[in-house]
Order: structure tokens, then C-alpha cells, then sequence
């Protein structure tokens, strides 16, 4: 079976002109090149080219080869570059999935600006609490608040430290009062992520005098961020969600920071996407982008307390 590679360094040498040329053309040494050749000769049992120290002629079987191959080998080159210059483009889809709440804090414009700069990609979000399955659902890129990877195929990158935050609607806390300590969340209803509806929950703590916890107790709870908050606006209780998801509302009204100061220690959030050799550029493109515009974002309530724990 002939060697296309032969053939395209054969093609490449006449053009050249001599096989100096085209060892520095292609950044190879002459040797190699004058041994590919040699090779092409032997398996097409004919001499293409005849050397000399001064030049080099085709022969009859050379002149032929030549002339039905070059620009076919031409072709090939030009497609082949064109190909890995597209490839450098960002085009086509990046399935995203992220948090059902993401999109609360999540900056609509950030992706009017980049789908400007690159008009040949398109977005699509899948939002759920549940941790995206990459492989069945086709997941490009998923946002998760743990860096922790049961796939080895997959790579966690931080984009943004962020903390919980208590609130309260303004209905609440003017029936039931305003709590004053984290103890006095104990006497309240308190809006609970879903699997903890059997009984009490502890929220975990962290204020400006260190860490703390309570023991909570409420009648309502959910299994998203936004079925939380809605309930909170509602006027069920005190929840404790992402800073990002609430500062929407606390703008409205619709919401009041619970004791400010006191967080629940959250810590990083992590774009995670699989680790694949090459990477789509419009993957790469969208992540950088959340790099940039996320990692700003969300910033601890007060200086010097750690914070470290999940968001999904």
C-alpha cells in the first residue's frame, strides 16, 4: 500500500525544487526527506527523480505521478489547514448544567456578550439540583460546588468562593419578630432543603466570632434553590440560600438579610467539564468567560473566616 505522506513530501520536493528547499519548508532534515522519497520509489518500483548536486529533474514516471497527484495533495493540505484554523474558531453548542437557582444570579448579559463575540456558538442550559450525568445528557460544562471528581475523565476548575446567607420576608419577621442571636432560630420556622423534612436540621454557621451551629426546625421545605426562596418571599420562614440567588430580592424588598455577618461556610464553586485531549474551543470560550465574570462575584461578608463547603 502506498504511503500518502510519501507521496505529499514527493509533491513537496518538486515543488521546492530541490529537496534542501523543501527539508527547510518543512522543518526536517534533508536526509529524512531524501529517505521518504527513496521509499516511495522502491514501493512504486520506478524512479520519480533524478539527483544531481546542482538540480533535479523529474523522469517520465515522476512527471506522470506528479502531475495526477499535486493538486489532489494541494486539496488535501489546503483542507487540512483550513480545518485546523476553523478548529481554533468557537462554534456549535455548549450544553450547560448548573444549579435550578443558577440563572438568579447568573447575569443574562454576560451571555448576550458572548454570543456576539462568537456568533456560530449556541447556549443551551439544563438546570436541576440533581449532579449532571455528562455522558447521557450531553453535557459540555456543569457548574457544582465540590471540586471532588468520581469521573477521572473530568476536570474541576474554581471560578467563585461564595456563602450562604439568611433571610427572611418582611411579612415574616414582622409577625414572628427578628431573631437577634443564631440561638433564636431555633424558636422559628425555618425552610429546610428537602431530605431533612423527618426531622430537625442543623444549620452550620460561621460569623464574626467564629463557628457555630443550630438546631432547626420548620413545616415547609423543597428540593430546589428557587422552591426555597419563593417560600421565604412567601412568607413561610427563614431560609438559607446562596448570597447570588438573594440579592436580587433584598433589592426588590421582597426579602431581609437575617443577622448579618452570619454565614453558612459554602466556599468554591467549580465549572466542571470533561477532560478530553481537545477541548472544543467554544467550550474553552464559555469557560473562561464564567472564570471572569464569576469569580467577582460572590465575596465573604467579613474579612478572615475560611470558608469551605459545597453549593450543590
Amino acid at each position: 500500500m502506498l504511503d500518502l505522506n510519501q507521496m505529499s513530501l514527493f509533491v513537496q520536493v518538486v515543488q521546492a525544487g530541490s529537496f534542501a528547499e523543501a527539508a527547510r519548508r518543512l522543518a526536517m532534515p534533508p536526509t529524512t526527506l531524501s529517505r521518504q522519497v527513496a521509499q516511495l520509489e522502491d514501493a512504486l518500483q520506478a524512479r520519480l527523480l533524478q539527483r544531481t548536486t546542482r538540480k533535479l529533474t523529474l523522469t517520465d514516471a515522476g512527471r506522470t505521478l506528479f502531475d495526477q497527484c499535486a493538486g489532489q495533495i494541494d486539496a488535501l493540505r489546503d483542507a487540512a489547514c483550513q480545518l485546523a484554523g476553523e478548529s481554533q474558531t468557537p462554534k456549535g453548542s455548549v450544553r450547560v448544567a448548573a444549579p435550578a437557582g443558577f440563572l438568579e444570579f447568573f447575569e443574562m448579559e454576560w451571555i448576550t456578550e458572548f454570543l456576539d463575540r462568537y456568533p456560530g456558538v449556541q447556549v443551551e442550559f439544563v438546570l436541576a439540583d440533581a449532579m449532571a450525568d455528562f455522558i447521557g445528557e450531553g453535557i459540555d460544562v456543569a457548574f457544582r460546588g465540590s471540586g471532588e471528581l468520581p469521573d477521572s475523565s473530568l476536570v474541576a476548575r474554581k471560578v467563585a468562593s461564595g456563602y450562604l446567607a439568611l433571610a427572611a420576608s418582611p411579612v415574616y419577621l414582622a409577625a414572628r419578630g427578628t431573631p437577634q442571636s443564631v440561638e433564636d432560630l431555633a424558636a422559628h420556622d425555618c425552610i429546610r432543603a428537602v431530605g431533612a423534612t423527618a426531622g430537625p436540621t442543623t444549620w452550620r454557621l460561621n460569623g464574626p466570632d467564629g463557628p457555630t451551629h443550630v438546631t432547626v426546625n420548620g413545616r415547609f421545605s423543597a428540593n430546589s434553590g428557587p422552591a426555597l426562596k419563593k417560600a421565604a418571599i412567601g412568607g413561610l420562614g427563614i431560609c438559607l440560600l446562596p448570597i447570588g440567588s438573594l440579592q436580587p430580592s433584598f433589592h426588590a424588598g421582597e426579602l431581609v438579610e437575617v443577622l448579618p455577618g452570619v454565614a453558612s461556610s459554602v466556599g468554591n464553586m467549580y465549572v466542571v467539564y470533561p477532560s478530553r485531549r481537545y477541548v472544543p474551543p467554544a467550550v474553552t470560550a464559555f469557560v473562561e468567560m464564567m472564570v471572569q465574570r464569576l469569580a467577582p462575584l460572590i465575596q465573604p461578608p467579613f474579612a478572615g473566616t475560611p470558608l469551605t463547603a459545597r453549593v450543590l
